[in-house]
């Protein structure tokens, strides 16, 4: 049977070959290389019939396909039927797992951030760990949707994680969940300053902010806006394109490049949707901020229309493109990058924050001891008659958001400093 399907396949391949080259004067395709699809089909008929165990002919072929696609890049893929359908359901926001974004870097299999309110999240997982082992099973050069495949499970069961963090390995216990993670929540921070966190970029994220605005807005005025893009992984482009619309109404948002014509795309704000045209904005990325946030971040950035703060992105800037074959199967293939407004790309780059501010532990000594003028003996007066103020009047004080969230703290600060802020 491999024997007939290898003719076949040679046969079927020099045809093509044949009327390639006919039609070169058509701007054709270059032929196919016969002698390394000839070189496949023996591998094939090799680990057929003698690998240690017995694969079907589809086993086979799926895993050569896989391993064709994903050897392009870390963001390349081959979907069979059901890990499309897998795929679907994590852009949808819906899916039974620990709920933690990965990527392939350096051959390490890394986290980019854990989804608010999930498993991860819970447990304390981090950007930038790398995950070692899931279960009993050690996860070197597992591709991609393998990796998937031992997280996700029903829910209620266990997981493992063994994860190195700066050189250490330790290690998770975890309980499978359905992940619906509301992507945008909204509080005030005092102040008319609002704040809206932004986990990851779903098919509605956009809706989502545009009703957080609203309900705000009906409570007070916004004076200016926190936009909280930190350890969010990305998503789904035309959310991104939406976000920006809250906050620009014209203008490049971010343009698509590539090999081919239908690779090169632009994005441009519109009015439609823009609640918070003039209100001073900070937003907020770090290390897990990728993809979708990177493309936020730098067209507010671009247009002036925000100060970024924090620590530098991910840097992801290729764009996936789904490929649907005609056997139901799919490739996500990496077709053209992302470059902001200003013609940057974000790609193995990132977004830098126009003020660079590591999340930091504050803390201080109560007991300091310190004098004033006013406990001098023989000081003079306040010249205006004003009261004095000895070092017993003064009461050093951390706010609970400096504790809790410098960066944070640190961008409310700011956007008190914004001479738009100040009537």
């Amino acid at each position: 049977m491999i024997k007939t399907l290898g003719l076949s396949m040679a046969c079927l391949f020099a045809s093509l070959s044949v009327q390639s080259s006919f039609a070169a004067d058509s701007k054709a395709p270059p032929t196919l290389p016969i002698a390394e699809i000839q070189s496949f089909v023996g591998t094939f008929e090799t680990i057929r019939e003698g690998y240690v165990e017995v694969l079907s002919d589809e086993e086979v072929l799926h895993k050569a396909l896989k391993g064709m696609v994903s050897a392009l890049d870390p963001h390349s893929e081959y979907f069979t039927k059901s890990e499309l359908a897998e795929f679907n359901e994590l852009t949808s926001g819906k899916y039974a797992g620990i709920g933690v974004e990965v990527e392939m870097k350096d051959k390490r299999l890394t986290v980019v951030s854990p989804v608010d309110g999930s498993a991860a999240a819970e447990a304390g997982i981090l950007p930038g760990d790398v995950i070692v082992r899931i279960d009993n099973t050690l996860i070197t050069d597992f591709g991609m949707q393998d990796i998937i495949g031992l997280m996700r499970g029903e829910v209620g069961t266990d997981l493992t994680l063994d994860i190195e963090r700066d050189g250490q390995i330790k290690q998770y216990e975890l309980t499978r969940r359905l992940v619906t993670d509301a992507s945008v929540s909204e509080k005030w921070l005092g102040q008319g300053i609002a704040y809206f966190r932004i986990s990851q970029f779903q098919g509605d994220s956009d809706n989502e902010l545009y009703n957080a605005i609203d309900k705000l807005s009906k409570e007070d005025k916004i004076q200016g806006a926190v936009l909280d893009l930190r350890n969010n992984p990305g998503g789904v482009l035309q959310s991104a394109v939406g976000i920006v619309d809250a906050f620009i109404d014209k203008g490049i948002v971010v343009y698509t490049d590539g090999r081919h014509e239908m690779s090169k795309s632009q994005y441009v704000a519109s009015s439609k949707n823009t609640r918070l045209a003039k209100v001073p904005v900070v937003v907020l990325i770090n290390e897990g901020s990728a993809s979708a946030s990177e493309i936020v971040a730098g067209a507010l950035q671009d247009h002036k229309r925000a100060i970024i703060v924090g620590t530098e992105s991910f840097g992801k800037g290729s764009v996936q493109t789904i490929v649907p074959l005609s056997n139901g199967d799919a490739v996500k293939l990496t077709t053209a990058l992302y470059y902001t407004p200003n013609g940057r790309s974000i790609q193995a780059q990132g977004i830098t924050p126009d003020l660079m501010i590591p999340q930091a532990s504050l803390s201080f000594d109560k007991e300091q001891f310190f004098v004033k003028e006013a406990e001098l003996k023989g000081h003079l007066s306040n010249g205006t008659g004003g009261k004095e103020r000895t070092s017993a009047d003064v009461k050093i004080e951390l706010s609970e958001l400096a504790e809790k969230d410098f960066q944070l703290f640190q961008a409310v600060t700011i956007l008190k400093a914004l001479p738009k802020f100040i009537h």
